[in-house]
């Protein structure tokens, strides 16, 4: 081909191939798009829900005849008291990082008044020697939130060995083969402890809402790939028209 002569059209084929690569960038654009839209729609009912439970008052925990009827969507973060005694030989530390920097959360099984147990996160302490449970009678204030088995994303917990990355209801209170135990736990609330641990009161309640700008990225993504696409098969086209 000599300098300033004219380059041959693309095939028919090759059109095809670019009109589909196009296509395909442009629909996973729009379904990025939209699946942050249904995420923002998601957030933004966890943040007016959080928010209301957060504001009523305490309510007694669940006992046994409503535990078939706790879910994350109903009642996460509702405020709930629970009266009893800490079973102090059972706690088990969870790996934690928080503002106060690495530890563990301390949580204990407390055999409520009712008879039945339910798995207290007391709160944070930075050593495994701080922040034993009282042996007396107790009443506390907290969070109602659901387990989190398995671990966490990294590493699985080993309850043989005493390890634990998650909050996993079942697993750690089949270690010390509590029985009648709620399946979900409470984390307990800021109100201070002998000694000052554990540190409770730091459930993270505020959420952090960047969908919308998320969706506007992989929209404009979306009209940018459509308009890549329809230029280039328009200008061969009219190539094609030329010759």
């Amino acid at each position: 081909m000599t300098a300033g002569s004219a380059r041959p059209p693309r095939s028919w084929r090759a059109l095809a191939a670019i009109a589909a690569l196009g296509l395909v960038a442009t629909l996973a654009f729009a379904g990025l798009g939209a699946w942050q839209v249904e995420r923002r729609a998601w957030k933004l009912g966890l943040i007016a829900r959080t928010s209301e439970r957060l504001a009523a008052a305490p309510v007694p925990v669940p006992g046994p005849a409503e535990w078939g009827r706790v879910t994350r969507a109903h009642d996460e973060y509702r405020r709930v008291s629970l009266s009893g005694r800490y079973i102090g030989t059972a706690r088990a530390l969870v790996t934690a990082s928080t503002e106060d920097g690495p530890g563990f959360w301390a949580m204990t099984p407390l055999r409520e008044d009712r008879g039945f147990v339910v798995l207290v996160n007391r709160g944070f302490v930075a050593s495994a020697s701080q922040g034993p449970a009282p042996t007396g009678k107790v009443r506390v204030l907290g969070l109602l939130r659901i387990t989190e088995p398995g671990g966490d994303m990294l590493r699985s917990n080993d309850p043989a060995a005493g390890r634990w990355y998650s909050r996993d209801v079942a697993a750690i209170v089949a270690v010390h083969h509590l029985d009648r135990v709620a399946p979900f736990f409470v984390d307990a609330d800021a109100a201070p402890n002998p000694g000052g641990w554990p540190k409770g009161g730091l459930t993270v309640v505020t959420f952090v809402n960047n969908h919308l700008v998320y969706a506007i990225t992989w929209f404009a993504l979306m009209m940018m790939a459509a308009g890549a696409t329809a230029f280039g098969l328009r200008f061969e086209w009219h190539g094609r028209a030329r010759r």
